[in-house]
């Protein structure tokens, strides 16, 4: 008979650290780094996809033509050239006579002051061009003192509201409209948008300003877009 009293219950237990170890293979290397680069790394990823979110709402702005009836319509200002808009600001004011012909909204803001040594702000040359293609002057509201997009939204809403026209649609290039929106909604504006379909800026250009727009985007919603029209102009 076996010795009862010899027996050792950890005689019966076998030691599978070594075998499992093995059957689970090498660790993958951020399981092997200290704990804190898990953090970074998920923090890279929140941003990412932040970013992402930003991106994406930027590009469907620039997509969206909203034609619901507004009391206004609000046109972005661009590069004039002594009385005369630019290409970018002429496509853009086109659209904004389309809609008005359509009868989106009986006037139309532009907005835009100007830059040392001009003679004309862009609002004065965007006013000019919408009257030569049949603007009455009674349908044209001028905002001319901005030099920012967030300068211009800002005194043009002091105008707005001033006048019960709280509900807009705002046009500019598509990669502009969603910066735009939100900040005209932070004074006070029923934004809506209507992106230019005639934009100048194309390709690659236009992909990297939509990019760029989306870190505007993400950046003002966390710091306020005051602060960043401080920061970037």
């Amino acid at each position: 008979m076996p010795d009862r009293g010899s027996y050792d219950p950890l005689d019966d237990l076998v030691d599978r650290s070594e075998s499992e170890a093995t059957e689970r293979g090498p660790v993958v290397w951020w399981r092997r780094r200290p704990r804190w680069s898990r953090v970074v790394l998920g923090v890279i990823g929140v941003i990412g996809l932040y970013f992402g979110i930003s991106l994406v709402q930027v590009v469907q702005a620039g997509r969206a033509d909203d034609r619901n009836p507004v009391g206004a319509i609000v046109v972005l200002g661009a590069a004039q050239y002594d009385g005369r808009p630019s290409p970018q600001l002429g496509a853009r004011l086109d659209h904004a006579v389309t809609l008005w012909e359509a009868g989106v909204a009986p006037v139309v803001m532009v907005t835009g002051g100007k830059q040392p040594d001009d003679r004309f702000t862009e609002a004065e040359a965007a006013r000019r061009y919408l009257a030569a293609r049949g603007v009455p002057d009674d349908a044209i509201l001028m905002e001319d003192v901005g030099r920012t997009t967030y300068e211009s939204l800002e005194s043009a809403a002091e105008i707005l509201l001033a006048g019960d026209l709280d509900e807009v649609v705002l046009v500019s290039d598509p990669f502009h409209m969603k910066r735009s929106q939100l900040i005209a909604g932070g004074f006070g504006l029923d934004a809506r948008v209507s992106a230019t379909p005639s934009s100048v800026v194309t390709g690659w250009t236009s992909a990297r300003r939509h990019v760029r727009e989306a870190a505007g985007v993400a950046l003002g919603r966390l710091v306020g877009f005051e602060r960043l029209s401080d920061l970037v102009g």
